[in-house]
């Protein structure tokens, strides 16, 4: 009896599982149906700043801004990597952490300096195991995160960038391309990577206040708090996606389960059963 009392605990611990992971999956789903929108919310504003700073750009010779300007033979690499707080999210920080890995193994061997800092605890946590030394970590990107907070952040690396304390920024992220496709890439963030058209053309009667240059050097600070908050903004949508899809997989695991050991626990049960109607068939057997 102590075997059918062991299986019944373990549906009834099974069961209890599966009612968390279909609630987080709930959850998730409603999280990352929320973070999609906001996704496809944001993109008008961008195509928007690239297609002002491409038409204005088209009417001045040469655009002298220290975001466009790259050097021949960059020494020190900032790479900024996005994870998450939480796990329970399937591949999502491991695709990223792997991506980080390779790209910090590139540099080193190339002889470039690193300098890290990281987005979610998954990746303060994993450097700290590997000790590798990050300058700074932040915990307050999650999805409820606003633009403000990228604005800080991109600002704070301009003015980095500016005072020449890295020669390139890298984002280590995960892309966003749709409900079923995101991937792990590596975007550079400084100096802009965006081609912007530089070819001079005259229009007659045109008239541009104050200046061509200066409107576009106004718009660049723009694209690039933009493009930030873009990056975090799909790979805060990614991770959802992936937990949603992790807690989907876990719940299907728990019914798969569930539907086992009710079959072994029937087995059981009337194999005691079989067992208590022979001993009474032998008893009566022995009476006679």
């Amino acid at each position: 009896m102590a075997g059918l009392k062991e299986v019944k605990k373990r549906i009834i611990s099974v069961g209890n599982i599966k009612k968390i992971t279909k609630t987080m999956e709930m959850v998730s789903a409603a999280k990352s149906r929320k973070m999609m929108n906001r996704v496809h919310d944001s993109q008008p504003y961008g195509k928007k700043i690239l297609e002002l700073m491409n038409h204005i750009s088209k009417y001045v010779a040469d655009l002298n801004s220290p975001f466009l300007q790259s050097k021949e033979d960059p020494k020190i690499y900032l790479l900024l990597i996005v994870t998450s707080n939480r796990g329970l999210c399937g591949s999502y920080n491991s695709n990223i952490l792997r991506k980080a890995r390779q790209r910090i193994k590139e540099l080193q061997d190339s002889g470039k300096t690193i300098r890290l800092y990281v987005i979610g605890k998954k990746a303060a946590t994993y450097f700290k195991f590997i000790k590798l030394p990050v300058e700074k970590v932040y915990y307050d990107f999650d999805d409820k995160f606003q633009y403000f907070q990228t604005k800080n952040l991109m600002q704070h690396f301009e003015q980095m960038y500016l005072n020449q304390e890295f020669d390139i920024l890298e984002v280590i992220s995960t892309h966003y391309y749709s409900s079923t496709s995101q991937k792990a890439e590596i975007t550079q963030l400084l100096p802009i990577s965006v081609k912007i058209t530089s070819e001079k053309k005259e229009i007659p009667n045109l008239l541009i206040l104050p200046s061509k240059e200066i409107i576009l050097n106004t718009l660049i600070p723009y694209l690039l708090e933009y493009t930030l908050y873009k990056l975090i903004l799909e790979s805060v949508t990614s991770e959802q996606i992936f937990r949603r899809i992790a807690m989907k997989s876990a719940s299907d695991s728990a019914s798969d389960m569930t539907k086992f050991l009710i079959r072994l626990y029937n087995r059981k049960r009337q194999g005691k059963i079989t067992q208590e109607i022979s001993e009474i068939v032998t008893g009566a057997d022995a009476i006679k």
